[in-house]
């Protein structure tokens, strides 16, 4: 039966990427769907493009190592969401829409003269090398999430899961990640809502549940923050509100904003995201908790869901978790091979679309990440917020700047981008503060400081 289960949605998907190749006529197309995106589909999309296997597989991991601090995790991604919805949606739509911008590195090169081809080519490598990292780690997960649930290596279930995602995207580009994006997200939000209830039954409610958090003595797990020292306490909560600053940088997210048909769909899309966004972190993060004291000698954290979902649930459902995983996984890798593509078929070629060349760039990014999950192993949840946070401070800063209506000269606009994603990748070499608050907030204001004061009101 779980067998059954995960190979209906794996044909599922690839029978979508069928179906939108059909409404594939030109690169436009392939990366914007023509902005004639719905809200729904619109918000879904945005949210499950943004959470990846870090979001169901990480935080829960998380959650089960951390204990109580984990709940820091809520509020710092929420408020990344609403900064996303309630500042950038409406206005980068508007904006793109009147420059014609099909991609977020073009957007940020739009009324610059000199220095515009830079900008472009550095933005583009910038995000063929963060995604290469970032679908690295959502391959990684899908073979952990298939070898959990089917007899099969990792190494092949890596392998078979990293080429149902490049296969449909590859045929259907923006239309079958959207759409596929949409269905995946109902899939997390019933994995969410599901599973974290029935481990809380299991372990007898929450008062069971903070008895068996204190019965495993391990003080830490009780702590809202667990740092010697308010000062240290604090670095750690800013350090992981740093997430939330990263949102508005992703641009495997806020091209679902730009693909928006129309200005008065942001509303309704952002309540709904809001909603979706606030059930998904509160639910791992309680699954995590509930699994720390069901399973409390787990060897990987991060397996906490796919065990759980293997133990508590009939075999049917416990691949619809899995499947969950996957919609996780998958969500966000088809957005950004997308956007792989378009850094080298439209920003590195200076505004030309080629759809062989889209295609090719998703096929080698696709490749190279897989070499890399399968050659350099590593923690979900560190290699994804490596790349999320040297795209968040590359791009999100001199955004922010832009779409407060703001001129920022073409000098400034490169020095921004530089500025935060190379000092993103110089402290992450350096020993970690709490919350990793250095590599996540020092790049980001400084970029933020250089555009703000290289920039002049217009008009």
């Amino acid at each position: 039966m779980l067998i059954a289960t995960l190979s209906c949605y794996l044909v599922t998907l690839l029978g979508i990427g069928l179906w939108a190749r059909r409404r594939v006529d030109d690169s436009a197309d392939f990366h914007l769907a023509g902005r004639r995106m719905g809200p729904v589909i619109a918000a879904l999309s945005a949210s499950t493009s943004s959470s990846s296997a870090w979001t169901l597989l990480g935080v829960s991991g998380a959650a089960w190592a951390w204990g109580l601090q984990a709940v820091w995790l809520i509020p710092a991604t929420f408020l990344g969401f609403a900064l996303n919805w309630f500042f950038v949606a409406q206005r980068l739509q508007r904006a793109t829409r009147a420059s014609g911008a099909l991609t977020l590195v073009e957007f940020l090169a739009t009324g610059t003269n000199r220095q515009q081809a830079a900008i472009r080519i550095f933005g583009s490598l910038i995000i063929l090398f963060c995604f290469t990292f970032y679908v690295a780690a959502q391959f990684q997960a899908a073979g952990t999430a298939i070898a959990t649930a089917l007899p099969v290596t990792a190494s092949t279930a890596l392998v078979a899961g990293a080429a149902v995602v490049i296969a449909y995207v590859f045929l259907g580009g923006f239309w079958a990640a959207s759409v596929t994006d949409a269905l995946q997200g109902l899939m997390m939000l019933a994995v969410a809502l599901v599973l974290p209830a029935v481990a809380l039954i299991a372990v007898g409610g929450p008062a069971a549940l903070g008895a068996g958090l204190a019965a495993l003595e391990e003080p830490g797990l009780l702590r809202l923050v667990d740092q010697p020292g308010l000062l240290l306490a604090m670095v750690f909560v800013a350090g992981l509100f740093g997430i939330g600053l990263g949102y508005p940088g992703q641009p495997h997210v806020v091209n679902r904003f730009m693909a928006l048909e129309r200005e008065d769909q942001v509303p309704r899309a952002r309540a709904i995201a809001l909603v979706w966004a606030l059930l998904i972190f509160s639910g791992m993060v309680l699954l995590g908790w509930c699994g720390r004291v069901l399973m409390p000698g787990l060897e990987d954290a991060e397996a906490v869901l796919l065990s759980l979902g293997t133990e508590l649930m009939p075999a049917a459902v416990a691949g619809v978790v899995t499947g969950g995983v996957l919609a996780a996984i998958m969500s966000t890798a088809d957005s950004q091979l997308l956007v792989a593509g378009s850094a080298a078929s439209h920003d590195l070629s200076r505004g030309r679309f080629s759809l062989l060349l889209d295609r090719g760039a998703i096929l080698l990014v696709g490749l190279a990440a897989v070499v890399l999950a399968l050659q350099f192993p590593a923690t979900i949840f560190d290699r994804v917020l490596f790349a999320w946070q040297a795209l968040g401070n590359a791009f999100g800063p001199l955004l922010l700047v832009l779409l407060l209506g703001r001129a920022v000269s073409s000098r400034i606009r490169l020095g921004a981008m530089l500025t935060g994603f190379g000092l993103t990748v110089t402290l992450s070499f350096l020993p970690d503060a709490p919350g990793n608050a250095a590599e996540r907030l020092l790049p980001f204001f400084a970029a933020l400081a250089l555009a703000w004061a290289g920039s002049r009101r217009v008009g």
